[in-house]
């Protein structure tokens, strides 16, 4: 009699749930164990957190599966608890409730963590991360009793609270230490644009500035600055970035950044699968590996994963880093090298500041490498097409960044390069706060 699989899925975010599904399409008799440190029975989206925190969503709709999801894919649910230990060779769990589990195949999608701030008065109350649901209650719980806010970090995650807590009519001021907002996915010039309208809409967003310490009694009631300056707020919440969870799987599987995996997202070791925030992939733009971590493009990882630990050979081609935001009526979406730090790069760029229409492309060898649109992005599609296809742009360089650019200016360069566009197009996108949309 044929062995019954047992496989193992360690997070219950994107990747972890489109492996569940995807191994149970392939095999329906394997045992298959979900293994989550967070205790809710029915599995979340992170991506919503910020329009929870903003009033624009009720908590019923954060949950992104039905409430018999567990009982209805089969699927053994291990909630409140984590992975302690990994023996790779035996294929054996410890696990914090001091069970032990085995396995056949083992995914770890386990996310990532908030990036901890190392300053003075950092565990008073009223300081948070926003990484969990569970943060994003604990701060709406204070809520009533806050009048100023304070964020540190001037990223996605740092700028999603701001405009958030915005929304609840806080007054917002965010401490960023690099000279301009959203600088890992933005240039200066883009960013300043954003800065403008989230200033005209009540956020101040103070540069080169940084946090020394948090002060209070028992709770938060002002920041220090390293410029001398003391800030009076109630609440303060960090967004300084995150960390792959992959500690587990420390010398267990090679490792840089992330966890480093092939092209069927399995790791060093035949039985140990990664996807998500945690797993090293490869860039189709950078062409190198890295982590993008994005909804959508760990929803594919995992889906992939799940195939390939069920026996149904996949092969994952690559992503690239795209993000896409919206913040007070102002639209703006970025992928690839947007900040090119070599004279082998080209920039085109049209801007239009009177409109606060701004459209960037950058190339290398006369192929496009990364963009940036700001309020005119229709477009970014095509773009983001030619990119991936590696399609030589020569022709059309002149008119790439014009306002009158679309699919009918690329139709003669398609016709010739035809045998380059096979792949299917890239759809890996994700609208980390777009007000006045829904996704999931």
């Amino acid at each position: 009699m044929k062995k019954r699989n047992t496989f193992v899925v360690i997070g219950n975010s994107a990747a972890g749930l489109s492996c569940l599904e995807a191994m149970r399409e392939v095999d329906k008799d394997a045992r298959i164990i979900n293994i989550s440190r967070e205790p809710y029975k029915r599995p979340y989206s992170r991506c919503l957190l910020s329009y929870y925190l903003a009033g624009a969503i009720s908590e019923d709709r954060i949950w992104i599966r039905p409430e018999n999801y567990y009982k209805d894919l089969n699927v053994e649910p291990m909630l409140k608890t984590e992975v302690l230990s990994v023996d790779e060779k035996n294929r054996k769990m410890k696990l914090s409730d001091k069970s032990v589990v085995e396995y056949d195949k083992l995914l770890c999608a386990a996310g990532a963590s908030s990036k901890k701030l190392d300053i003075k008065g950092i565990d008073k109350k009223g300081t948070f991360y926003l990484r969990t649901l569970e943060d994003a209650e604990g701060i709406i719980s204070m809520l009533k009793d806050v009048n100023d806010v304070a964020i540190l970090g001037g990223g996605l995650i740092g700028m999603r609270a701001a405009y958030s807590l915005r929304k609840q009519n806080k007054r917002v001021r965010v401490i960023v230490k690099s000279s301009h907002i959203f600088s890992q996915i933005l240039d200066f010039e883009s960013a300043d644009m954003l800065r403008s309208q989230l200033e005209k809409n009540g956020v101040e967003i103070n540069t080169g500035l940084e946090a020394v310490e948090i002060s209070g009694k028992d709770r938060v009631e002002a920041i220090g600055l390293d410029d001398g300056n003391r800030l009076d707020c109630q609440l303060v919440i960090i967004g300084k970035g995150v960390s792959p969870n992959s500690d587990m799987l420390s010398g267990k599987v090679k490792t840089n950044y992330g966890i480093l995996v092939n092209e069927n997202l399995r790791t060093s070791n035949d039985a140990i699968f990664a996807s998500g925030d945690v797993a090293q992939t490869y860039d189709l733009l950078e062409e190198k590996t890295t982590i993008n971590a994005i909804w959508p493009t760990a929803v594919k990882q995992g889906r992939i994963a799940g195939l390939n630990m069920a026996g149904k050979n996949t092969i994952y081609e690559g992503s690239c880093g795209m993000n896409s935001v919206e913040f007070f009526g102002m639209s703006v979406i970025s992928f690839g090298n947007v900040r090119p730090k070599s004279g082998e790069f080209e920039e085109l760029i049209q801007a239009d500041l009177s409109h606060n229409i701004y459209r960037k492309v950058v190339l290398k060898n006369n192929k496009i490498v990364g963009a940036i649109f700001v309020n005119d992005i229709e477009r970014h599609g095509i773009i983001l097409n030619l990119a991936l296809q590696k399609i030589d742009i020569s022709d059309i360089k002149d008119i790439l960044v014009d306002e009158y650019f679309d699919y009918g200016k690329v139709i003669p360069l398609i016709k010739r390069q035809k045998d380059k566009f096979k792949r299917q197009e890239y759809s890996d996108t994700i609208s980390t706060y777009a007000e006045g949309s829904s996704f999931v």
